[in-house]
């Protein structure tokens, strides 16, 4: 199978787990970055601003994250760690497999699953909300610290699995 591009490199990953896994890489630590961005700067200046102004800001950030680039980065590389999972399970013997899914595993859960069932939500009840109102600013304190604090666990959880990728790819 060697020369369909799926042999083993020096015994180790196939060219074709490689790939994936560099690719998968490449994205947890694009993604690692943006969540870094967000919890070191963006959510401050935010916080900084008055109740309306920031929370009408959050709002426009919310709609305009959604664009196909952001989307593949975050849901293509979900789907890059979820084959590695499977892949690193089916390959358990071999060298960085175990890497492989808790890399993989990492990014599934710390930023795809707390993103779906803890952010979005939130930002969700925010967008629902008109920014000039008590409720809006009372909501947007609250808003502001769980928000973010759920933030540096994707954050911690990308740059995570970015490490144990690499490290998955220079031992397998």
């Amino acid at each position: 199978m060697e020369g369909l591009g799926v042999g083993p490199l020096n015994g180790g990953m196939t060219d074709f787990v490689l790939v994936l896994t560099f690719a998968a890489t490449l994205g947890c630590g694009l993604g690692a970055g943006v969540f870094f961005a967000f919890s070191s700067f963006v959510m401050p200046g935010l916080r900084r601003l008055p109740a309306p102004q920031g929370i009408a800001a959050m709002q426009s950030i919310n709609v305009t994250a959604v664009t196909p680039v952001f989307m593949i980065q975050l849901f293509g590389t979900a789907v890059l760690c979820a084959v590695l999972v499977v892949l690193g399970a089916l390959r358990w013997a071999q060298p960085g497999s175990v890497l492989l899914v808790l890399g993989g595993l990492a990014y599934l859960l710390g930023a795809i699953v707390l993103t779906a069932g803890y952010h979005v939500p939130r930002n969700n009840a925010l967008n629902a909300l008109d920014p000039g109102t008590p409720e809006a600013a009372e909501y947007w304190a609250r808003h502001l610290r769980e928000w973010t604090r759920g933030n540096h666990v994707r954050a911690l959880a990308s740059t995570a699995a970015c490490g144990l990728l690499a490290a998955a790819l220079r031992i397998g």
